[in-house]
């Protein structure tokens, strides 16, 4: 039996082409090289499983080609720290004892630093001067995902890259260039669910992929995805929106009752319809209908429920979903707490129009 290899690793870009929803940085890294405008210090910064740790690879190991070929593996001049075990003085000055060290092949060694927030105060301060002025062969690659704790004098001496989270769409391209080579039969609306759920993060949707191609037998259909994920199909939300619209109390009751039972937790669903009135919103102009992170066949659906949805019962649905939210934890009924905020929500319509109805002051 052939070893198993998850798809994040097997799949892990290993060069700038290959690199996904990070263009405007790999250009510049790409153009840095090309006219050798290399920076002494980089800080790579974002949310986990954005390809930062890729990118330093890369840049790694394309700074130290020969006449446009790579070197032998073993002879990549690459050193990867992990701070968060490695966060004291002594490793730091361990560090800072190899640097002056001239690299036996290539170029340039390269010093990639992952969760750098993690070294502490003393260590940072052990790093400074070695960060500022280390010798000609030394580049230092720092990564992390929280940059609010990194200490100016540090962020001083680097230049700072912002990876963004990838775009949903990006992923789910990716995850479908995967399924056809690991011959996964495949449902563009749960790989659009999938990329959904990862939230920017290509290494969680990698990681959900293959948890579900085993859970499914390498047949991942929308139904597999929702189960495995345990996630509220979107046809509820459109389903309660248009019976709140309607001032359908009873139907909206039993509506969360089926819900509960199906095992979703009070505070997932009014998060998820609150976001779902968000959709509705952002799908009633041109202008934002590209902020609609969705399916195409999806956004189909939002743009013809926004049109029968008023603006005014989205705008309170939010506000009343997010008090609903705000309350929750301390509630001490919390399925009556969701019960009340959805009557609220099957009012909203019914109050509107008994407002216009009734005459001005002053008027028979």
């Amino acid at each position: 039996m052939s070893e198993f290899i998850v798809s994040a690793r097997k799949y892990r870009p290993t060069a700038w082409e290959s690199v996904i929803g990070q263009r405007a940085i790999t250009e510049t890294l790409v153009n840095a090289i090309n006219t050798n405008k290399l920076a002494h210090a980089y800080l790579f910064c974002g949310p986990r499983g954005v390809g930062k740790t890729t990118c330093a690879r890369i840049f790694a190991k394309t700074i130290n080609m020969e006449d446009g070929k790579e070197l032998n593996e073993h002879a990549f001049n690459v050193f990867e720290l992990d701070a968060a075990s490695n966060n004291s003085v002594d490793d730091i000055r361990q560090l800072t004892d190899q640097v002056r060290i001239p690299p036996q092949h290539g170029t340039y060694k390269v010093y990639i630093i992952d969760e750098v927030h993690m070294l502490s105060s003393n260590a940072f301060n052990a790093f400074l001067k070695t960060l500022e002025e280390p010798p000609p062969h030394a580049i230092f690659i720092l990564a992390t995902t929280e940059k609010h704790k990194i200490i100016p004098t540090i962020l001083s001496r680097c230049q700072i890259f912002d990876f963004n989270r990838i775009q949903a769409s990006d992923i789910a391209n990716h995850l479908q260039s995967i399924a056809e080579k690991e011959e996964i039969s495949t449902e563009p609306k749960a790989l659009a669910l999938i990329a959904q759920k990862a939230d920017g993060a290509l290494r969680d949707a990698l990681s959900m992929f293959d948890q579900l191609a085993s859970f499914t037998g390498k047949n991942l259909t929308y139904a597999s995805v929702l189960e495995s994920l345990n996630i509220l199909d979107y046809d509820y939300y459109f389903k309660i929106t248009d019976i709140c619209i309607e001032n359908q109390i009873p139907s909206a009751l039993m509506s969360l009752n089926e819900v509960l039972n199906k095992g979703f937790d009070g505070r997932h669903f009014i998060n998820g319809l609150a976001a779902h009135f968000r959709d509705l919103l952002v799908s009633k102009d041109q202008s934002t209908i590209t902020l609609l992170d969705a399916a195409e066949d999806l956004k189909q659906q939002y743009l013809d429920q926004s049109t029968l949805t008023p603006n005014g019962f989205l705008l309170k649905g939010i506000e009343l979903l997010n008090k609903t939210d705000l309350s929750y934890k301390a509630s001490k009924n919390k399925r009556l707490l969701v019960e009340l905020a959805l009557m609220q929500l099957c009012s909203i319509t019914s109050v509107d129009e008994k407002k216009k109805d009734q005459p001005l002051a002053g008027q028979k």
